[in-house]
């Protein structure tokens, strides 16, 4: 049988991961090993986290529109309640967007859904 190198193939690979781990601290950038080890996890993490931001954010967005709300008279289950029943179509980003930046306009939107 005949022999193969397979040194390009194999360096293609190995630099491939070590571009992937270079901002890694010690070991996890310098040794192929633990580089592709901690590659792996890198990206496992990445992919779970990518839905977890979503998440976060939703819940984030949920507290800024209940804090404000309280702050105006108003629970934030009976707001949304409310904006249903009104049909505005408003998501939980921009409430929460409009709570943040601009309160009157929030407030002017909290005293037209409270009046019907």
């Amino acid at each position: 049988m005949t022999r193969v190198k397979r040194g390009y193939v194999a360096r293609k690979r190995r630099k491939n991961i070590f571009i992937l781990t270079s901002g890694f601290q010690g070991a996890h950038s310098k040794l192929f090993r633990t580089a592709n080890q901690q590659g792996m996890r890198a990206l496992a993490s990445s992919y779970r986290d990518r839905s977890k931001r979503k998440r976060d954010l939703r819940r984030l967005w949920i507290t800024r529109i209940n804090a404000a709300a309280r702050s105006n008279g108003l629970s934030y289950n009976k707001l949304i309640q409310n904006l249903y029943q009104n049909q505005v179509l408003l998501n939980r980003k921009v409430l929460a967007q409009i709570a943040l930046l601009d309160n009157s306009c929030f407030f002017t939107i909290l005293k037209k859904v409270n009046e019907s």
